[in-house]
């Protein structure tokens, strides 16, 4: 495909993603390979004006990824429209993927001036905080499944709005086997989960997007949030109300979904 269309294109989605729009599906030329989808996503991107507050890891779930015959996961910049407090209210729509439970980071500043690659020695000397937050997950287009990886992340990784639950200082605690569960009592919707279902587990999926931001040579030179992944896998939305998303030593977080 020219850059002429797929500048086209990119203009459409980001529109789509400005204005809350829904557009028709993307030419599976771009999204059936990880590698075409990832360079539109960031040509959308560079589309963006508003503040980045962080980034996201998209297929997390290993199983996931054999299935889809994907080596990695990808990651996506995070907005700060798209970034809500615990107990606020979403309207989603019929392109609204499901919900998901995940662990977030906060990342200090200082990360952007290390010339090192990050690794499970040194990479806690650059979270500041830890907090449980709730990711609602779709798209901008008129498609309801995933076939590849490269349909979310072409899609700004899927991501709709984050729900940030309260945070707390960043501690040593056995990341890789914490019980999560995601609920709606109103529906009686139960989902249980695990943090070990992470890319082997958060911090391993923290360290794989901080490499990938070396690798791409991003500074936002401040402060940052790498929300991680899912630990219950895309729940669907099966009504409306509050979800409630628990994870255990990091706390709770909650969504509205009208």
């Amino acid at each position: 495909m020219n850059k002429k269309s797929l500048n086209k294109l990119a203009n459409e989605l980001t529109e789509a993603f400005l204005k809350n729009k829904i557009i028709k599906s993307l030419p599976t030329k771009i999204t059936k390979k990880l590698k075409n989808a990832n360079e539109f996503r960031k040509i959308c991107e560079a589309k963006i004006i508003d503040p980045v507050i962080g980034y996201k890891a998209g297929g997390t779930s290993i199983p996931l990824l054999k299935k889809l015959r994907e080596k990695e996961p990808f990651y996506a910049s995070i907005y700060k429209r798209n970034f809500l407090q615990s107990g606020k209210k979403l309207k989603i729509n019929k392109s609204t993927l499901g919900i998901e439970l995940e662990v977030c980071y906060q990342i200090k500043s200082s990360f952007f001036k290390s010339k090192n690659l990050i690794t499970k020695r040194n990479i806690n000397k650059f979270i500041s905080h830890m907090a449980p937050c709730i990711e609602v997950v779709g798209y901008r287009q008129r498609k309801k499944t995933i076939k590849s990886l490269g349909d979310l992340c072409s899609d700004f990784g899927g991501n709709v709005k984050f729900f940030i639950g309260r945070k707390i200082k960043f501690k040593k605690i056995n990341i890789s086997d914490l019980k999560t569960n995601l609920t709606n009592k109103k529906i009686n919707h139960n989902v249980k989960g695990n943090t070990k279902t992470v890319y082997v587990n958060p911090l391993n999926s923290l360290r794989f997007i901080l490499n990938k931001l070396k690798k791409d040579k991003i500074n936002l030179n401040k402060n940052f949030y790498v929300f991680t992944g899912s630990t219950v896998g895309v729940v669907p939305i099966l009504g409306k109300g509050l979800y409630l998303g628990k994870i255990d030593k990091l706390g709770s977080v909650k969504a509205v979904i009208n």
